[in-house]
């Protein structure tokens, strides 16, 4: 029997100034909130709404979550393989 594997999911990684925020977070439900949301980013990179801009750097998007109450500016790579959270907002 072949072993079943879920989606690659995309690594996250986070611009210094998005680093400096997590060390904002504190509470439990906070953390929970925001590796929820960071999890649905790694499986479909593509789910956030693109923010209009310059053509000059990587097109950012933007992932909100109603019900956690989290909003997560990104930008994802050519091959789709790594996110670069720019901005957290818990």
């Amino acid at each position: 029997m072949t072993p079943r594997n879920g989606p690659r999911r995309a690594r996250v990684a986070f611009s210094d100034s998005a680093a400096g925020q997590l060390e904002d977070i504190t509470t439990e439900a906070e953390i929970h909130a925001l590796d929820r949301a960071l999890v649905v980013i790694s499986v479909d990179p593509g789910i956030g709404e693109p923010i209009p801009g310059g053509a000059t750097g990587p097109q950012l998007r933007q992932y909100t979550d109603e019900v956690e109450s989290v909003r997560v500016l990104y930008s994802v790579t050519a091959l789709r393989t790594v996110v670069v959270v720019a901005y957290i907002e818990v």
